[in-house]
């Protein structure tokens, strides 16, 4: 009953996989994908996306972080596949679900989809090419057009010896539309063996009690949701359980948007800075109150220091954030 950070490209970079998985409850990650083509990508590009590498592929929670890959070309996704366990991965994952248009006009991510042979060609090359222990892994949607595809491209996958298939619960033209069909999840389990993850639209506990009863599969992965609770996983763990724990306050929240956009700020512009903190705010307006009566200042501003300072006026009380500006 595993509950593992999506990875979400642009938003769930490494800072906040170590701040979600301090939080709790996850137990396992996933880089943001990195993009092979035609050339050899040297060391740089894995450890910029994955900087666990350096502390054994793992957060300082010690949760380990799997490295993703995007690209169709098989000989080079298995060079890629080997140079990243040679770096230190310990799982290497394959995207066939981003929906992005450039990503897919590049022949890359759910495009796929519509290839199951491809699909095949790519996990059995990077199969093939890192050693018998280190699990080959793959995301996907239920197809590219319509979600008719995922019994065929899981039974690719399944073929091509994927240890795991994570599945994201519409089609490519769904994009992340509610709602996410978990019951189309249920219809490739019954056809491939292979484990199946389940993926899409876990908000809360009683939503991930309603994925598991309808997809039939005891592991989840959970992005925005996450990113909008940072306790959520905490919180599944804790209903298993059949223990009661608190929910993390706004303070709490406030605590790790600071953190982040202090990290941030050592390395961005000012303007970047305040664009990625507000991208996590933003979700966790769907939570809480004091996210949306923060946000009517904070998008407002491009100055990371004063996007600080009304976080953290908004653990005082509400007067002083209308008061800010």
């Amino acid at each position: 009953m595993r509950i593992i950070l999506a990875p979400m490209e642009g938003l769930v970079d490494s800072y906040i996989r170590e701040l979600l998985t301090g939080v709790g409850g996850i137990d396992r990650s996933v880089t943001e994908f990195i993009r092979v083509t035609h050339g050899m990508l040297p060391s740089r590009v894995f450890y910029k996306y994955a900087p666990e590498l350096h502390n054994g592929c793992s957060t300082a929670a010690g949760t380990p972080v799997a490295i993703q890959l995007l690209g169709s070309d098989p000989h080079m996704m298995g060079l890629h596949g080997l140079r990243a366990v040679e770096l230190g991965a310990q799982q290497v994952d394959i995207n066939f679900g981003c929906p992005a248009k450039t990503v897919n006009k590049h022949k890359g991510g759910c495009v796929l989809m519509r290839e199951p042979e491809l699909m095949h060609a790519l996990v059995a090359a990077v199969r093939a090419a890192v050693p018998v222990e280190i699990p080959v892994t793959a995301k996907m949607r239920l197809g590219y057009d319509d979600r008719s595809m995922g019994v065929a491209c899981g039974e690719a996958l399944e073929a091509a010896g994927a240890s795991e298939i994570c599945i994201h619960a519409r089609s490519k033209v769904d994009g992340y539309r509610p709602p996410a069909y978990w019951e189309e999840i249920a219809r490739v389990r019954e056809r491939v063996a292979t484990p199946i993850i389940a993926n899409g639209d876990i908000w809360s506990v009683e939503d991930y009690w309603r994925c598991r009863e309808v997809s039939g599969c005891d592991d989840v992965m959970i992005g925005r949701g996450l990113v909008a609770r940072p306790d959520l996983a905490a919180q599944i763990k804790a209903s298993q359980e059949g223990r009661p724990v608190a929910d993390l306050p706004w303070s709490g929240v406030v605590e790790l948007l600071v953190d982040y956009c202090r990290t941030l700020q050592t390395f961005l512009e000012p303007r970047y800075a305040t664009g990625r903190i507000k991208q996590w705010l933003n979700y966790t307006r769907r939570e809480y109150q004091e996210a949306e009566i923060c946000w009517g200042k904070v998008k407002r501003t491009n100055d990371p220091d004063a996007v600080c300072a009304l976080l953290e006026a908004s653990v005082e009380a509400l007067d002083p954030i209308l008061a800010i500006g």
